[in-house]
């Protein structure tokens, strides 16, 4: 990293004292990443992250006042500069999927190797979505199954070519730039590329908000693939 390199600004949600200040001391140790903030819910979160002006939220979803959930919509209803990861427990915690949708990059398990934790920031500040492949198809899949939502397909979708429709759709199984690339022999760039027109035509910040909508539009069925 160079000298003028900007450091990712973090902010870490949690109500349990412990996670947050191990987890700030993990990340505050890296030489890319400093910690902006910290709070213990929800409610407080939403008071201080817009003044922190983070890059990557840390957000538990299970806190009292308010929960990670409620937060996350509220700091995302509007078009803001950073980006949320949830924090959860359980590897198909119900709440995941509807911060998902809600806006939300990705999801790491609390007890995850400090390792996968500086991993997620750094990824999730890139501007990718933090799912991985099978862990992405079992969570979306086994949670649109269990509470299934009426499916209608988004005019949006129209508006893609055949080409992104069929991106979107390996998007939505899990597969990687690469594996896109591999699939249709592509360049990795022009696979890139059609992930930028899709998420831009569909009006969506990132792979996490593209699969979900894959899912619910009916494109893609739980199970498929």
């Amino acid at each position: 990293m160079g000298e003028t390199a900007r450091l990712i600004r973090v902010f870490v949600v949690d109500d349990q004292a412990m996670v947050r200040e191990s987890f700030a001391a993990v990340l505050g140790a890296q030489p890319d990443i400093t910690v902006v903030g910290t709070a213990g819910d929800g409610a407080d979160a939403v008071t201080a992250i817009p003044a922190a002006a983070p890059d990557v939220v840390l957000m538990d979803i299970r806190m009292p006042t308010m929960d990670g959930l409620e937060a996350t919509r509220r700091l995302l209803a509007d078009p803001a500069p950073y980006r949320v990861v949830v924090l959860t427990t359980f590897h198909l915690d119900e709440y995941v999927y509807d911060a998902l949708r809600a806006g939300a990059s990705g999801f790491l398990l609390k007890d995850a190797p400090s390792a996968d934790l500086i991993n997620a920031v750094r990824v999730v500040a890139a501007g990718d979505a933090l799912l991985a492949p099978a862990v992405t198809r079992r969570l979306i899949a086994d949670l649109v199954k269990a509470a299934p939502r009426k499916q209608t397909r988004p005019n949006q979708l129209a508006r893609l070519t055949d080409r992104e429709a069929e991106v979107l759709t390996l998007i939505a199984r899990g597969l990687s730039n690469a594996e896109i690339a591999g699939e249709f022999v592509l360049s990795e760039q022009t696979v890139k590329t059609h992930v930028g027109r899709i998420l831009g035509k569909l009006g969506l910040r990132d792979r996490a908000q593209a699969i979900v909508l894959a899912y619910e539009s009916g494109l893609v069925q739980p199970g498929q693939g």
